[in-house]
């Protein structure tokens, strides 16, 4: 027990406190900021300078930083670069994370299948609160690809192929909500995706069967998209293809459609299945 002297009100103890609890968690929230900068960073590494910048936080204190996520095994600094990376420690975490994010697994398949029928670039996205998260990048043969999208890039829901497919598959109430939760971020790095366009994006997404990204983002990188249910009937994920405007003519978004559509039937038919399956055994 913390014992004060006597000249110290309960309240200033209080606050003292509050304050210790206050700090815990603003730290708490930069060192998991760092560590989806560098998760973002992909292959190529993150420089220290580019997380300064990104954080907005003094260069020591981000070192200090770095420097108690390396101790942690979960980030890795190569000597040679001075860039750091994830560290083994996030991947076991992971490892045992994917058993109960299944869709990421039972999903590779169908993307590696999109891929290379189509040429092109397929991506898996999931939900997350108001925001779409891409999960996994399979890119396809055709040489000229499209680099608007990585795994670990995170938008709200409807900017993106794969957003909007969620964003369209949702209660029009939720919808709404989602609208509003993001309002600000839409408005401040987003200004083409007003609420009352995502609107009208939702209700052709939803009259035309699948979702169309035509350029929004970036401006050449195309999109379409399809969402995957779960046993509930709500969306838990989203299969996408991207490419360059040339290659998703209305023609062509005609011929991916099923494609995408298919699979994600595939991947919730395996989804029923595992689910099934885990409950018979938790039965017995």
């Amino acid at each position: 027990m913390l014992e004060y002297g006597k000249t110290i009100s309960a309240k200033i103890a209080i606050q003292g406190i509050d304050r210790a609890i206050s700090n815990g968690a603003q730290a708490i929230h930069r060192a998991a900021t760092l560590l989806l900068l560098v998760g973002r960073a992909g292959p190529s590494g993150a420089r220290l300078s580019e997380l300064v910048e990104q954080c907005e936080l003094p260069k020591p204190t981000v070192r200090r930083m770095l420097l108690a996520l390396m101790r942690a095994g979960l980030l890795d600094q190569d000597l040679e670069s001075r860039r750091y990376y994830l560290g083994l420690e996030i991947h076991v975490l992971g490892m045992l994370a994917s058993t109960r994010f299944g869709i990421h697994s039972i999903s590779l398949r169908s993307l590696v299948r999109l891929s290379q029928q189509t040429g092109d670039t397929a991506f898996l996205s999931v939900p997350r609160d108001v925001y779409s998260i891409c999960v996994h990048r399979e890119e396809g043969p055709y040489p000229i690809r499209v680099h608007a999208l990585h795994a670990g890039d995170r938008h709200p829901l409807g900017v993106g192929a794969g957003g909007l497919a969620l964003l369209a598959a949702l209660p029009d109430e939720e919808v709404e909500e989602a609208l509003t939760a993001n309002a600000e971020v839409l408005a401040d790095k987003y200004p083409p995706f007003s609420p009352s366009v995502l609107r009208a994006l939702v209700q052709d997404t939803r009259a035309r069967g699948y979702a169309l990204n035509p350029g929004m983002l970036l401006s050449d990188s195309w999109a379409i998209g399809v969402p995957i249910s779960g046993s509930d009937g709500r969306p838990i994920g989203a299969l996408s293809i991207a490419a360059t405007e040339s290659r998703l003519s209305e023609k062509r978004q005609r011929e991916i459609a099923p494609l995408l559509k298919k699979e994600a039937a595939l991947i919730e038919a395996r989804l029923y299945e595992t689910d099934n399956g885990e409950k018979q055994s938790r039965v017995r």
